[in-house]
């Protein structure tokens, strides 16, 4: 593997500057205290995949970001390992971590895990959701609408991936959605890799016809809702496409 140039850590300041930037007003889910500098690494990391600023196969190499966060190698190697049991990246023989790029089988399986899932997740919600669940969830789809007329891509991602997890807080199940909080992610390197340009990553639509199936209790609309909007998302990915094939299509600035 190449070392990294002074344009590529040039360009991962800026991308996990940015993510960092997010990290700050996005919601943790959960991990670690916001004041821990692990945390701080670990969440721009994330956020930076989660909102494809980091794409599949980006390096990210310690001294890099020792230097980007004022910390040692051995703090960096710490939280790359922890990214690297949540899948978020590899890490590769030599110890180089990169942004994990997912298999065509890990995809299917993680899809699969999803309808079943979001099938339980939607169908305990619409038993367990109240009034105030449902006004916060026309918010976010407002604030869906308002990136996607926005042409706003990260904003969009985020909000389309914060929408299932909000999902998964209704059920008031933890355990359902620490599962959950795991396979999104991984999601989003999925459709980062393979949908081809021009398709949303979730449908804002299909997302409110979800909201409005749970404002009437319905659960069994809500979970075939659910269950056809992630089988659109799967079929939007394209599992084909070689690595070579995906390279030369972003050097070209077809992806």
């Amino acid at each position: 593997m190449p070392p990294t140039s002074h344009a590529d850590e040039h360009q991962l300041h800026d991308d996990l500057a940015a993510a960092a930037a997010e990290a700050n007003d996005a919601p943790s889910g959960g991990r670690r205290g916001s004041g821990d500098i692990e945390a701080r690494i670990y969440q721009s990391i994330y956020e930076g995949v989660m909102n494809q600023r980091l794409s599949p196969g980006t390096r990210l190499p310690e001294a890099v970001l020792g230097k980007l966060f004022k910390v040692s190698r051995s703090t960096v190697r710490k939280v790359l390992q922890q990214l690297a049991h949540d899948h978020i990246v590899e890490l590769r023989l030599n110890q180089q971590a990169v942004v994990a790029t997912p298999t065509p089988e890990e995809t299917r399986a993680i899809f699969e895990t999803r309808q079943a899932l979001e099938a339980a997740i939607v169908r305990l919600a619409a038993q367990r959701v109240t009034a105030a669940d449902i006004a916060a969830l026309r918010t976010q789809l407002a604030e869906e609408h308002a990136a996607m007329h926005r042409y706003d891509q990260p904003a969009w991602a985020r909000l389309a991936s914060s929408f299932h997890l909000k999902l998964a807080a209704l059920a008031r199940n933890p355990v359902l959605s620490g599962y959950l909080a795991e396979l999104v992610p991984r999601c989003s390197l999925i459709v980062a890799l393979y949908e081809p340009p021009g398709n949303a990553s979730c449908e804002h639509d299909e997302h409110g016809q979800i909201v409005d199936c749970l404002e009437r209790g319905d659960a069994d609309g809500a979970v075939a809702l659910m269950q056809a909007h992630l089988a659109t998302l799967e079929r939007n990915v394209c599992l084909d496409r070689s690595d070579e094939e995906h390279g030369l299509a972003r050097l070209l600035g077809l992806s």
